[in-house]
């Protein structure tokens, strides 16, 4: 299905508009964003605590919710399969809430794999963009060397490094994230609204 011009012009102009009258709450919620992640840069500790126990009910919640469907619906096929999946999810919340320092390390550990293998698949990525001699590979290149350097100094500094990464990751995630939500209410703030009246 094709869109005219000029329902796309109203489309778009109808976006603007709204982006401007909320401006206000993009900005606060960039702030708020960005203002938790410097904490949690500030404190990667306790951030990656916040996040190995909030990942821990996670788990909790969705089991138990699992069981209970699972009984309820007792006679649907796959009843043994469902019993075990929210078992797992139980005996994992349990277990990270239990323990969330043991808990950190295990996400640590989860971490510094996918480090390891987004790392190599950009790399691998970067080289068959080179071997097609097409442009902007080598910040890909870069980004996959990076991604290994990530992962073996994490790796290096394990079990003190579990105590920190989780959280100044997540930190760090929240400022950028918080940035870009700022930069866009500031510029949905200054737009005309004559500029993006609909054709007509």
């Amino acid at each position: 299905m094709s869109m005219n011009p000029s329902e796309a012009n109203r489309i778009g102009a109808a976006v603007a508009n709204t982006l401007r009258e909320h401006w206000v709450l993009f900005l606060v919620e960039g702030i708020v964003l960005l203002v938790l992640g410097l904490a949690a840069i500030l404190i990667p500790a306790i951030a990656t605590l916040a996040v190995e126990i909030l990942i821990g009910w996670l788990f909790l919640v969705s089991g138990i919710v699992g069981l209970i469907t699972t009984f309820w619906m007792r006679q649907a096929p796959g009843f043994w399969w469902s019993l075990l999946s929210g078992l797992l999810g139980v005996a994992a919340g349990v277990a990270l809430l239990a323990s969330p320092v043991s808990g950190a390390l295990s996400l640590t550990l989860i971490l510094i794999v996918f480090f390891m293998i987004e790392g190599i698949a950009s790399i691998m990525f970067a080289l068959e963009h080179k071997r097609e001699l097409s442009g902007r590979w080598g910040w890909m290149l870069a980004s996959g060397v990076i991604d290994l350097i990530l992962a073996g100094a994490i790796f290096v500094g394990l079990p003190g490094t579990a105590a920190w990464a989780i959280g100044l990751l997540v930190g760090i995630n929240l400022v950028f994230g918080g940035s870009a939500l700022i930069a866009m209410a500031l510029h949905a703030r200054d737009i005309d609204p004559r500029t993006v009246a609909p054709a007509t």
